[in-house]
């Protein structure tokens, strides 16, 4: 067959066996067990399927086995890029022992993240990280292993927690501030668990430098339009401000187009300084410090606990605290003057 003929159907195993000339179930002991197939055998059976192009179903491996070897996420925000390091970290884990990760948006609501789950668990998955905030009754009945990733408004009851010490993060970002001489300091935060630490952790070294507190957002989600709103807030109450700490590199973002908007210069002007060392921090363009949450790692983290609880149901969930980091760029200066 040209491989630029258009196939009327699906090849089949019936047809990987036929052209490699063995029989179907040894067509899937390749699959399942290739050390018990002699190499000639194997080798025929591999080069007929890439002939064919054939793909396991699997939904048959599922029910022949009774695993899916699929592990459900649920995040909050397709447009937040922190979960780009998280998933990253996740599948290099995962990927090794042939796991795969299916993705599900809740969107804020107690109703969007149920649902979340509950299709995440019609899917039969063998795991769930929850990168969301969680309802009270989103594990109900559920009988799989979760880990919460990072800092929630609450952790359900039986799974694991994974997180940055976002508490420790938001002192490290008043630290740098107050180092480099800025005294009027404003902080974009959000409604969320995470922003919440950082916000906390923030504010106690502000007033330990007896700094005035200015905080925007808190009672808002962490949207780059929200962080616009909040530094437009923080701005135009306390004109003399000159730095912003956001609660992550989508509200610093927001920041930006504030100070511009308002002929602000950065960093000359105006410090800009954000959480999570996203790509969008990392880009030549922005070159923004940031907070590194360490999201890879805290991935990582995750898979490997939800990983030992899918292999040991008895384990008990484990809760790790991941260090981050400071990472210094050109969004930050010394205080004008």
């Amino acid at each position: 067959m040209s491989l630029n003929t258009p196939r009327t159907r699906r090849p089949t195993i019936y047809d990987v066996a036929k052209r490699a000339g063995v029989s179907p179930s040894l067509v899937s002991l390749v699959l399942q067990n290739p050390s018990k197939v002699s190499e000639k055998r194997r080798e025929a059976v591999r080069a007929a399927i890439s002939e064919l192009g054939y793909r396991p179903s699997r939904a048959a491996t599922t029910l022949a086995s009774s695993q899916t070897k699929s592990i459900g996420l649920v995040i909050d925000d397709f447009r937040n890029p922190w979960f780009v390091d998280l998933l990253r970290g996740m599948e290099s884990v995962f990927s090794p022992h042939g796991y795969q990760v299916t993705l599900a948006d809740s969107r804020p609501g107690e109703n969007r993240i149920t649902e979340a789950v509950d299709g995440l668990l019609s899917m039969h998955v063998e795991g769930l990280v929850i990168a969301a905030e969680p309802s009270e009754s989103m594990m109900a009945g559920t009988w799989v292993p979760a880990v919460v990733a990072g800092w929630r408004n609450g952790v359900p009851a039986g799974a694991g927690l994974i997180t940055n010490d976002d508490d420790g993060g938001g002192r490290m970002a008043a630290e740098h501030l107050i180092g480099l001489g800025h005294t009027r300091i404003g902080h974009l935060s959000g409604s969320g668990g995470a922003a919440a630490h950082r916000r906390e952790g923030f504010r106690r070294r502000i007033l330990e430098a007896g700094i005035e507190v200015r905080i925007a957002g808190e009672s808002r989600g962490t949207s780059e339009e929200d962080g616009y709103a909040a530094a437009c807030w923080v701005l135009d109450h306390h004109p003399d401000t000159t730095a912003l700490f956001a609660a992550n590199d989508t509200m610093a973002l927001g920041a930006f187009a504030a100070a511009k908007a308002r002929g602000l210069s950065i960093p000359e002007e105006l410090s800009v300084i954000g959480y999570d060392n996203s790509p969008l921090a990392k880009s030549r363009y922005l070159d923004m410090t940031s907070v590194d949450n360490r999201s890879d790692i805290v991935g990582s983290g995750v898979a490997s606990a939800l990983l030992g609880r899918i292999q040991d149901p008895a384990l008990e969930p484990e809760r790790q605290l991941i260090e981050p980091d400071l990472i210094v760029r050109g969004t930050t200066a010394r205080v004008p003057g």
